[in-house]
């Protein structure tokens, strides 16, 4: 008959805390007035009580700092900090002590001790202690291994590790919409959301674009000489909040003449966010490169470059067109013809040549336009003949005797593929 040997004792002792920050005290307070039956015994309580505010006492929050109860929740983005300890419990000296802290996800294993040379010898009633930090970069399970090994003084080399489970959980939903405008230009919407138990403070919200772009921020407006956020003036995002952030990529100069480069960019850059929650606990989450479906241009383009916002009754105004050849491949002869109508009229020269577009290059045009009607204009005015493919420029403008010439327009600009008789 087998018996199973007891298990052996280990001469140190191996304890893990969690570092987090402390947590602002709570009670509740209870009250009455004084004509009521306790007078004024409640109030007094309440002022000699050590954990209330001098003068508020009626507050729930104290002037005292809690200390974590249990493990609490870890959000990815945020910094996991532990604090081992390794005790000499026994009357006897211990050596060459290792001790190595490893942490397990489901993708990788981490080395987190700060050093890996063995400890001499730790002498009764001593300790090694060690603080380990990493910035969590996984969702999911993930497990804190806390190996030691040291020899007693008998020679005997001992071993033994324990095991610490946590989950990480995902502290913001992010979701992600992007609108191709005809002049290159790219906006992302962002919509955050805040799906922990508690509030955020959003530190910072950028987009790092890709090499091919310059962003612009949409999400401030100057108020009398000063930028002013569109949130207002509490950062603050409360649980299952949700903000939207708008920005807006240009292509850099370099590639903007390329059309054939930017028709095909689906790669746009990413979004890094910075929060802070409880007494300050910083976070950080990067999403991965954020992509977008590559518009369909076809073999020519067809821009509005410049054109005011108003313009006089029967006094010429000046517009300018950008015709882009988008193939790779095929050269293109243009000719123009120009569209009048009832209250558009063009000054110049109609089936003109423009002469050859060769592949992934542009054509700027300048054009003399007359309106004889006052209003709102959309019209068909124009179209540009190629070899493969023709594009029509359809364009609002105010007419008007009064107007100023600054006031604001919305400018709309589109392109029909028409196959060649």
């Amino acid at each position: 008959m087998e018996v199973n040997p007891p298990k052996q004792e280990h001469l140190l002792a191996l304890k893990v805390m969690r570092l987090t920050k402390p947590t602002l005290f709570t009670n509740i307070p209870v009250t009455c007035e004084e004509k009521d039956l306790p007078g004024d015994l409640f109030n007094q309580l309440m002022r000699d009580d050590p954990s209330t505010v001098n003068g508020a006492e009626i507050l729930m929050l104290g002037e005292m700092l809690t200390l974590p109860q249990n493990f609490g929740n870890i959000f990815l983005g945020e910094t996991f900090s532990s604090y081992i300890s390794v005790h000499n419990d026994s009357n006897q000296v211990v050596k060459d002590i290792l001790v190595k802290a490893d942490l397990q996800t489901s993708s990788q294993r981490l080395n987190l001790s700060a050093s890996n040379a063995a400890v001499a010898e730790l002498k009764p009633d001593c300790c090694i202690d060690d603080v380990i930090h990493h910035e969590v970069k996984e969702i999911g399970t993930h497990i804190l291994v806390c190996a030691v090994s040291y020899t007693t003084q008998g020679g005997e080399k001992m071993y033994f590790r324990k095991f610490f489970k946590f989950q990480v959980l995902k502290p913001l939903d992010v979701k992600t919409k992007f609108y191709n405008a005809e002049t290159d230009e790219v906006f992302l919407e962002a919509q955050i959301q805040n799906i922990t138990t508690s509030p955020m403070f959003m530190e910072k919200v950028s987009l790092e674009p890709s090499i091919m772009y310059n962003v612009a921020e949409l999400n401030s407006v100057s108020q009398a000489g000063e930028c002013v956020t569109t949130f207002g003036s509490r950062a603050y995002l409360q649980p299952m909040d949700t903000r939207q952030y708008l920005y807006c990529l240009k292509p850099k100069k370099e590639f903007a003449e390329k059309a054939g480069i930017i028709k095909g960019v689906t790669v746009i850059g990413k979004l890094d966010i910075v929060w802070k929650t409880n007494l300050g606990e910083r976070g950080r989450l990067q999403t991965s490169q954020l992509q977008r479906m590559a518009p369909g241009y076809g073999d020519v383009r067809l821009s509005l470059e410049a054109i005011p916002d108003t313009v006089n009754l029967e006094e010429p105004f000046h517009i300018t067109c950008k015709i882009t050849n988008c193939s790779s491949e095929r050269t293109m002869d243009l000719v123009l013809e120009m569209c009048n109508t009832n209250s558009i009229h063009w000054c110049g020269i109609s089936g003109r040549q423009l002469g050859k577009l060769h592949p992934s290059s542009s054509l700027c045009l300048a054009l003399t336009l007359l309106s004889s009607v006052q209003g709102l204009q959309v019209r068909y005015l124009f179209s540009i003949w190629g070899l493969l493919t023709s594009g029509h420029l359809l364009f609002p403008f105010f007419s008007s005797d009064k107007l100023p010439m600054n006031e604001t327009l919305h400018r709309y600009l589109s392109l029909n593929r028409v196959s060649p008789a």
